[in-house]
C-alpha cells in the first residue's frame, strides 16, 4: 500500500501520515520525488485499511499495490514516466540513441568516440571512468581522470553523460560530474550502493544482473526509488544462459515484461548483450521494433586496440550507419528520435 501526497503537501502533512502508520504498527518509507512525495507502507496491510489516511491533510490518494515492488510498479503511475538526462529525454514517446566508449582510455580516444556518437544521432554519451571487471588484471578504468575527460567531451559535444559508479563512497563524487549514474550488472544487488544512489535525485540507469530475474531487477530499482530517487532507467543487457555463441542472451521479451510491470523507461544494450559487433546493429533494430525506449551502443575509434570489449565496439563509420538505420526505422514505426 502507498500513500500519494499532494504536490502542495507540507512536511507536517507528510510526518502526520508517517506517524499514523507507525502508531498502527507499520513502517513508513517516505520517497520525495521532484514533483511528488510517496509514502510506502510496510507491514500488515489489514492494520492500515481502517486508518482514515485518505481524509488526512495533504493526501491525494491511497493505493493498494499487490506487487512486491511498490514505487516502480505500473499501478502507481499508469502513464509511463519520461526521465530527463541533461538536455535529453528517455521515455515511451520517443526513441533515444546512447553511444560512446565502453571505457575511457585517453582524451583522444574518448573525444573521437564522443564525436562519432553525436554524428550518428546520439542524444546521450556513455563512457566508463570506473570499470568493474571479472579479472583483477583487466583494465579497471582511469577513475577520476576518466571523469575529467568525460566532462571535456560533454563540453565539446553538448551531450549529457552517463557513467558507472561502482562503490557507495564514490556516489557523491561521480554524481558531481555525471548527468546520469549507471549501476552495472555486477552491482545490481549491491544494496548499500543502491541506497546511496537513492539518496540523490540524479537520474540512474540500472542494468539487469547477468543472472537476475525480472522481479529481482525491479526490486533492485525499488531500493533506489524507496530512498527518494524515482529518476530510474532500466537497462536490459543480456542474461547468462547455456548458449556460448554470444556473450549473453539478449532477453527482449524481458524488456517488454519490464515495461508492462513498471512505469519506468526500459532500454537495451545490444553491445554487452551479444559481445559481437556484427550482431549489434540487428539487435538494436530488433530492440527498437520491440518497443525499447533507447539502445546503448559501444563506440571506439580503433576497436582492435581497445583496452576492453573491443570485439563488441563499432567504429565511427559503423555507428553512423546504425544511427541512420535506427532513425529510418523509427520514422517507419511512427516514433520520434529523442
Amino acid at each position: 500500500m502507498v500513500v500519494v501526497m499532494k504536490a502542495e503537501a507540507t512536511e507536517e502533512d507528510i510526518q502526520r501520515v508517517a506517524e499514523k502508520v507507525r502508531d498502527a504498527g507499520g513502517e513508513a518509507f517516505v520517497s520525495r520525488g521532484k514533483y511528488q512525495t510517496i509514502i510506502g507502507l510496510v507491514g500488515d496491510t489489514t492494520r492500515f485499511t481502517s486508518l482514515p489516511l485518505q481524509l488526512m491533510p495533504g493526501v491525494e490518494n491511497v493505493m493498494r499495490i499487490g506487487k512486491p515492488y511498490k514505487m516502480v510498479a505500473r499501478g502507481l503511475h499508469p502513464a509511463p514516466t519520461t526521465i530527463k538526462v541533461g538536455t535529453a529525454a528517455v521515455g515511451r514517446d520517443s526513441f533515444a540513441l546512447i553511444a560512446g566508449p565502453c571505457a575511457v582510455e585517453s582524451e583522444e580516444q574518448a573525444m573521437a568516440a564522443a564525436s562519432a556518437a553525436k554524428a550518428a544521432g546520439a542524444s546521450i554519451l556513455r563512457g566508463g571512468a570506473y570499470k568493474p571487471r571479472t579479472s583483477p588484471y583487466s583494465f579497471q578504468g582511469l577513475g577520476e581522470r576518466g571523469l575529467e575527460i568525460l566532462a571535456e567531451c560533454r563540453a565539446e559535444t553538448g551531450l549529457p553523460i552517463v557513467t558507472e559508479v561502482v562503490d557507495a563512497s564514490h556516489v557523491e563524487h561521480v554524481a558531481a560530474v555525471a548527468d546520469c549514474l549507471q549501476v552495472g550488472t555486477r552491482n545490481m544487488q549491491n544494496f548499500e550502493l543502491l541506497k546511496e544512489v537513492g539518496q540523490t535525485h540524479k537520474p540512474t540507469m540500472l542494468k539487469r544482473g547477468m543472472a537476475a530475474t525480472i522481479e529481482e531487477w525491479l526490486m533492485a530499482a525499488e531500493y533506489v526509488a524507496q530512498r527518494g530517487n524515482q529518476e530510474i532507467i532500466l537497462c536490459e543487457r543480456g542474461i547468462r544462459t547455456f548458449e556460448p555463441a554470444t556473450r549473453n542472451t539478449l532477453d527482449l521479451s524481458g524488456m517488454i515484461v519490464a515495461q508492462q510491470e513498471t512505469h519506468l523507461p526500459v532500454i537495451v544494450d545490444p553491445s554487452h548483450a551479444t559481445g559481437r559487433k556484427e550482431l549489434v546493429a540487428p539487435m538494436a533494430r530488433a530492440a527498437l521494433a520491440a518497443g525499447a525506449d533507447a539502445v546503448m551502443i559501444d563506440v571506439h575509434p580503433n576497436p582492435e586496440d581497445a583496452l576492453c570489449d573491443g570485439p563488441q565496439a563499432l567504429t565511427p563509420d559503423e555507428v553512423a550507419v546504425v544511427g541512420a538505420e535506427l532513425a529510418a526505422l523509427a520514422r517507419a514505426l511512427g516514433r520520434r528520435m529523442a
